[in-house]
């Protein structure tokens, strides 16, 4: 079941409060469900989908023959036919829910990799052809099993996918519209959270810092070796979603939408966005806008 929502389809999916999880195994030739969110967790699977292509969040890519992405809560996703050719399409997808495991529960030393993994859910993870492979096998035994059976393999699956570090991330971490529901780091979030309010600004080092009474360099340091990235990086990738959404969301102009967002260079902002998305602004937008056409 879906419901609309702006430009996007919320789906009502047929997981109810009293079970774990649900699984369905599908074959096809085509893939026709629209671009969707829902409240859940889902584990998709697809093989034999080379040449599909794929949309997660501010992500469109084409798949290989193996695709496996774990996705959060709300965040956008769906595979269309893209240059697919193939007539018998695997698909396997898992829903689960975002309370399966307790928030006291999660805390626990023993499940620190699961803890992580669902927090990077909010972006998209994909995962490589081998894991993708070997979790394949762990799927089909998810389906063949019945009650806590079914829970066991289910959670084997998880763990396997935790201890994975052969994954990527997919999509910015500002285009989810649900708030971090599995936050890591308390203190990080003051300065996320501000860079969220003013990302539209040129926001310094230094100020950003101060939001956690820290002098420049230490600063730097614990936003690096916590992130990965630098903070300069993470402001970019912030303006960079939010282009992306205004980018599908709005009719505004691609000069319009670089200076809301805080660039205000376009031939930089230009170059910074191809490097980031791997095309123009402009072809982004249109890639969206022929799915689109195809459900609305």
């Amino acid at each position: 079941m879906i419901s609309m929502s702006t430009n996007i389809l919320k789906e009502i999916t047929p997981l109810i409060p009293s079970d774990c999880f649900t699984i369905a195994t599908r074959s096809k030739s085509h893939f026709t469900f629209p671009l969707h969110f829902h409240d859940e967790l889902e584990l998709n699977f697809i093989y034999n989908g080379k040449g599909a292509k794929r949309i997660v969040g501010n992500s469109v890519e084409l798949i290989d023959d193996y695709d496996l992405v774990l996705l959060g809560p709300g965040l956008m996703h769906g595979w269309f036919d893209g240059d697919c050719k193939s007539e018998e399409i695997k698909e396997v997808t898992v829903q689960f829910h975002r309370d399966l495991f307790d928030e006291k529960l999660l805390q626990k030393n023993q499940l620190s990799l699961i803890r992580n993994m669902l927090a990077l859910s909010a972006q998209g993870i994909l995962f490589d052809k081998e894991t993708a492979k070997k979790v394949a096998k762990n799927l089909n035994r998810i389906n063949e099993s019945k009650g806590f059976a079914s829970v066991l393999e289910f959670m084997f699956v998880l763990h396997e996918l935790s201890v994975s570090d052969n994954y990527r991330l997919l999509s910015s971490d500002t285009f989810n519209k649900t708030s971090r529901s599995f936050s890591q780091n308390n203190r990080l979030d003051v300065v996320l959270d501000y860079v969220t309010k003013n990302f539209e600004r040129d926001i310094t080092l230094l100020e950003a810092a101060k939001q956690m009474n820290m002098a420049e360099t230490s600063f730097s340091r614990f936003f690096k070796r916590t992130t990965g990235i630098t903070f300069s990086e993470y402001l970019i990738d912030v303006r960079i979603g939010h282009v992306t959404r205004l980018l599908i969301d709005t009719q505004k102009s691609i000069a319009e939408i670089a200076y809301e967002c805080g660039f205000n260079n376009i031939s930089n902002f230009n170059r910074i966005f191809k490097q980031k998305k791997g095309c123009t602004p402009k072809e982004f937008k249109e890639g969206y806008t022929s799915v689109n056409k195809l459900f609305f």
